[in-house]
């Protein structure tokens, strides 16, 4: 398993290299079928986020990457966003994208840039199972709270297994039980959990048979771009009724949760 120091190391050279979708995604299966699995997760962002009545927040969004969450926040009406990245690559690039905001280096676990209390809503998104070391995931859930006034909003997305977790070099996807823990002890009660993804990401949560049948058609049917392209298009529409329609997701989920206090 990757060091915290190899995987930022990873991800720098990831991002300068491919600061798109499928740099921050998915990136096997190409920048055009990322497109589509965006356009996905944008429609459930703005609908579950949206509804939950945030009146003008203060929004802090960890891990930024490409800005993709900065830009929903802005949509929804936030009254000022702060964004951090623990790449050098994605900050540069986020400060000339969104010059009305204030984007600095920051790592999930440790968040001193922000004081006690600094905002309304915190966004993390697909970051916490990258975070491969379960102290530093324990640590970043911590600050989120911290830097949370009392009754503040956190939006996240996580792989929630309810098979046994699944521990790689870049991810580690962990059990609901143990993220639903780790968020309680830090102060925070899960208000809905939804899926942002059915069909268009690896099958986490699903039997081996299926997952490894699954990510071997979709693989074979991005091998080129125009190929992506119109696989993206052909499961979009199916995706968004799925993701409407289903209580919980063989990939990830968004929750959204309050702090307590």
């Amino acid at each position: 398993m990757a060091t915290h120091s190899e995987l930022r190391d990873f991800w720098e050279r990831r991002l300068a290299g491919d600061w798109t979708e499928s740099g921050v995604g998915y990136r096997a299966l190409g920048r055009p079928f990322n497109t589509w699995m965006y356009k996905v997760r944008e429609e459930v962002f703005l609908r579950r986020v949206g509804s939950q009545g945030l009146t003008d927040p203060s929004v802090l969004d960890v891990g930024s990457g490409t800005g993709f969450y900065v830009r929903l926040w802005d949509r929804l009406g936030a009254a000022d966003v702060t964004g951090c990245d623990m790449t050098d690559a994605a900050v540069a690039r986020l400060r000339e994208r969104f010059p009305d905001h204030r984007f600095v280096r920051q790592d999930a676990a440790d968040l001193d840039a922000f004081g006690d209390g600094s905002f309304d809503a915190l966004s993390c998104m697909d970051v916490l199972f990258h975070i491969t070391d379960d102290d530093r995931y324990t640590s970043a859930v911590g600050e989120f709270a911290r830097v949370l006034r009392p009754g503040g909003t956190l939006v996240i997305s996580e792989n929630c297994l309810q098979r046994p977790e699944q521990r790689g070099e870049h991810q580690v996807n962990r059990t609901l039980e143990w993220i639903a823990g780790t968020l309680d002890k830090a102060g925070f009660d899960v208000r809905l959990r939804v899926p942002m993804l059915v069909l268009m990401n690896a099958q986490v949560d699903a039997s081996a048979p299926w997952r490894k049948a699954w990510g071997g058609a979709l693989r074979a049917a991005t091998l080129t771009a125009p190929t992506g392209w119109l696989a993206g298009a052909a499961l979009y529409p199916l995706e968004r009724r799925l993701v409407r329609g289903r209580r919980e997701s063989p990939t990830t989920e968004l929750l959204v949760c309050r702090r307590r206090g």
